[in-house]
């Protein structure tokens, strides 16, 4: 499957959960686009203003784990304070003695009427993650849903 230039992620086929691609021209960029791929299967991020910013701090040993604790980061947001990402601004990762840290903002909504959720993904997997950081960056993620 080729890949329109300018692509910012791409959903792949899976048998039973979903399974996205998202790239960019930085590693931090390829991340703000897993965020938008995540919710994208949830609600349209367009339809969301942005109305509310959350710092947002994770660390991980690997860029693996980074990536899974950033992007349950906007599942744990959802589920317990009604936020709907609208974007992920301002990422960051650092290389540190113990792994990697990586800040962002998340800039969105309280959940509200007229903002159809029309998916559920209830965990995001290492089943088949993948994270290159070399030529152009990408990520891999399956959730389930």
């Amino acid at each position: 499957m080729k890949l329109a230039p300018g692509s910012k992620f791409r959903y792949l086929k899976h048998t039973a959960d979903a399974k996205f691609q998202a790239f960019g021209d930085t590693l931090e960029l390829a991340f703000a686009n897993a965020a938008a791929a995540l919710v994208s299967l949830m609600w349209n991020p367009a339809e969301v203003s942005a109305a509310i910013r959350h710092p947002v701090r994770v660390s991980g040993k690997d860029e693996q784990q980074l990536l899974l604790a950033y992007l349950e980061e906007v599942l744990f947001l959802f589920e317990s304070r009604g936020f709907l990402l609208h974007a992920a601004e301002g990422v960051r990762i650092e290389h540190t003695a113990k792994g990697y840290e990586l800040e962002a903002v998340f800039v969105g909504d309280a959940r509200r009427t007229g903002i159809e959720i029309f998916g559920d993904v209830k965990a995001v997997t290492y089943n088949d993650m993948k994270v290159r950081s070399r030529g152009r960056p990408m990520v891999q993620v399956v959730v389930d849903m």
